[in-house]
């Protein structure tokens, strides 16, 4: 190989390591209000002996069951208005991320493996073991799953400063969680199998069903309790999307930094936190 083809090979291949690492403007999603909320579904929510930080919301629904469970936030009925609104947000972001777009396919558990920010597809097969998510804060990961989601003992870590509320994962079908610490935005957004149903273990983002939400001691953990902002949401917006006077202020502060103002609340503390940064974190039936 002379050194023209050598140079040009090596080209190829900074350019190549550049395209991976970057989040491209299709693979961004806008939750809008939905992001205000930690759990939201469509005809129910029911909670068992769980813990669950921040907004849930039901809609158009109104069934909402809490039984044992600990919820630092908003609860129907104070949050159905709100609920509304951002239920079509949300099915408006998973309809966005249908195929076809383009996606790097991966097959498998996925355990083991560590991925930079991109859009994925990925298959049914149930999801165990550990997956590292390596990227800068504003990367964003998109899993656009062909079937059902389901994981037991299946557990997310987060490297290199990337955030769980820029994860998204958007089965096609149901999502089905036990004894798994996930990372992320869950948007099962389809019209009939679209329902969350989490045993045990955490999840740190959101949890947004189609259908209902189903949770036996488990952990939520919403992008409003997490450290870092999340830059798809306002969180001192109320459900109006009104400032409050203090934090309009600190919005203008931070403005020249990049960042939107959903200041994490005074005394939110991260229960994720580990050695792989996660204290640092922030916070989508038939087949396709």
């Amino acid at each position: 190989m002379n050194n023209f083809q050598k140079s040009f090979s090596a080209c190829l291949l900074a350019t190549a390591a550049l395209l991976v690492g970057a989040s491209p403007a299709w693979a961004q999603v806008t939750l809008g209000a939905a992001s205000g909320f930690s759990i939201l579904a469509g005809t129910a929510v029911t909670c068992t002996a769980g813990v669950v930080a921040g907004d849930v919301g039901v809609s158009p629904g109104s069934a909402f069951t809490n039984t044992g469970c600990t919820i630092a936030g908003a609860m129907p009925p104070a949050t159905n208005a709100a609920a509304a609104l951002a239920r079509t947000n949300f099915l408006s972001a998973y309809a966005s991320l249908q195929p076809p777009r383009p996606c790097t396919p991966m097959t498998g558990t996925l355990a083991g493996m560590n991925l930079a920010p991109g859009v994925y597809c990925t298959d049914a097969v149930g999801k165990t073991g550990t997956l590292t998510l390596t990227g800068p804060a504003d990367g964003v990961w998109i899993f656009l799953v062909d079937g059902a989601l389901t994981g037991t003992n299946f557990a997310v870590a987060m490297a290199g400063g990337g955030q769980p509320c820029n994860v998204y994962w958007v089965p096609s079908a149901a999502a089905t969680m036990t004894d798994s610490a996930l990372k992320g935005n869950i948007l099962a957004g389809d019209a009939t199998y679209g329902s969350i149903t989490l045993t045990r273990g955490t999840l740190a983002g959101r949890a947004l069903a189609n259908v209902e939400f189903t949770m036996t001691g488990a952990s939520v953990i919403g992008c409003g309790a997490l450290s870092v902002p999340d830059p798809t949401s306002c969180k001192d917006r109320d459900h109006h999307g009104h400032h409050h006077d203090k934090d309009h202020k600190k919005c203008d502060r931070d403005s020249g930094k990049h960042r939107d103002c959903d200041e994490p609340r005074s005394g939110h503390l991260n229960p994720f936190s580990s050695n792989d940064k996660d204290g640092k974190s922030n916070s989508k039936g038939g087949k396709r």
